[in-house]
């Protein structure tokens, strides 16, 4: 089983994150699903204090923000790393207006997916 994929933390500290638990049963699932998720790329997760945490803001009433995933790959494929995704999705862009995971959450996916691929040139 491969290691689950550990960000630097970047994030302010005013950004409120979850453990692995409290997302697990936030989503209806296994903690073991949640670290196939981390695994998978399809989440991200920082260390605080010994502990995986993850953005609630990656969580929707109904599972994953839409969009997520796809973005986390195509920042991937850009070559960025977890500590930069999480930079870049956490930091502000006057044009999209706000942050592009602000945007995920309202349904703007295409547009943060643009500026993804973008960002890799």
């Amino acid at each position: 089983m491969s290691a689950i994929p550990v960000a630097d933390d970047v994030l302010d500290a005013d950004v409120e994150v979850l453990s692995l638990t409290e997302v697990a049963n936030q989503l209806g699932l296994s903690a073991n699903k949640v670290r196939q998720l981390l695994r998978e790329s399809q989440l991200v997760a920082v260390r605080r204090d010994g502990q995986l945490y993850v953005p609630s803001s990656f969580l929707a009433e109904d599972g994953l923000v839409k969009g997520l995933a796809g973005t986390l790959t195509v920042l991937s494929d850009a070559g960025f790393d977890s500590s930069e995704m999480l930079r870049w999705l956490f930091t502000a862009d006057d044009t999209l207006p706000g942050t592009p995971i602000e945007a995920l959450r309202t349904n703007r996916g295409t547009e943060v997916k643009r500026r993804a691929q973008a960002s890799a040139f």
